[in-house]
């Protein structure tokens, strides 16, 4: 995975489409203060998109189910718009276990981020992801910052966090392992809609989502004292999905014993 391939949120993305460059020539690569705005604006975007719908879901209704199925939709299709838009870009990650899942493979020869590019990737997306539940908190009149009292330390939960990461984790890669990334929008939005619904933790599989939604005191909000926990179970289901990868698309050898292609 390259720079313009790599893996996304929550997502990755298809490679970009612009024009190639001439044989034997260098492709030119977005700039970082792009890709970091990218995920940034993105990031934001996600978690205003998450906050926002949670907001809106529990002013039109009291029913729990109908709050979640319009919270999980609206993230659904918002989270595709933002891969498709974004992905060329940046790679459209919008999630820090994602970064580190490709930068760690990155270290072990495969093609991902540098340290320097998970430096300023990860810091923008846990900014983005707080101004996006700040923004959502302004448009519907609520406090700005409050933090929220939704306790979430329950072990189950824990439980269902560590499946969405791993589940997420084994998606991206998986698709770039088969050179599917263009199925990226659709493939990863609808599993984080499913995941909404399978898992009991209702899906955060993102560390600097999980932190933004610490910032507000509604439907999607979680306790910062659930915070940590929901952080290292993220990076252990993270942990666990690239293990998943290696096992499942386990590269073959041709007859010389070098890796096939």
């Amino acid at each position: 995975m390259t720079a313009t391939e790599p893996v996304a949120s929550g997502a990755i993305t298809p490679a970009d489409t612009s024009p190639q460059p001439a044989p034997g020539a260098t492709a030119p690569r977005t700039p970082l203060i792009a890709r970091a705005a990218a995920e940034l604006v993105g990031t934001a975007a996600l978690v205003a998109i998450v906050v926002g719908s949670g907001i809106q879901a529990t002013e039109l209704t009291d029913d729990v189910a109908l709050q979640l199925l319009a919270n999980s939709t609206a993230t659904v299709f918002g989270l595709g718009v933002l891969i498709a838009l974004l992905g060329p870009v940046s790679g459209a990650h919008f999630n820090p276990a994602v970064t580190l899942a490709e930068w760690w493979t990155a270290r072990r020869g495969g093609a991902g981020v540098s340290s320097r590019e998970l430096a300023v990737h990860v810091p923008s997306q846990i900014a983005g992801a707080i101004a996006g539940a700040i923004l959502a908190d302004a448009m519907f009149g609520e406090p700005l910052v409050k933090w929220s009292q939704h306790d979430r330390s329950a072990g189950n939960l824990l439980l269902g966090e560590v499946v969405a990461t791993a589940g997420l984790i084994l998606l991206i890669f998986g698709l770039a392992r088969t050179d599917r990334l263009r199925f990226a929008p659709v493939a990863v939005a609808s599993y984080i809609g499913a995941a909404y619904w399978f898992t009991s933790s209702t899906s955060f599989a993102n560390p600097a989502v999980t932190i933004g939604r610490a910032f507000t005191d509604t439907f999607a909000g979680i306790a910062p004292a659930s915070v940590p926990g929901f952080i290292a179970m993220q990076l252990i289901g993270a942990a666990a999905g690239l293990a998943l990868v290696a096992v499942i698309f386990m590269r073959g050898r041709t007859d010389s014993g070098t890796p096939a292609a």
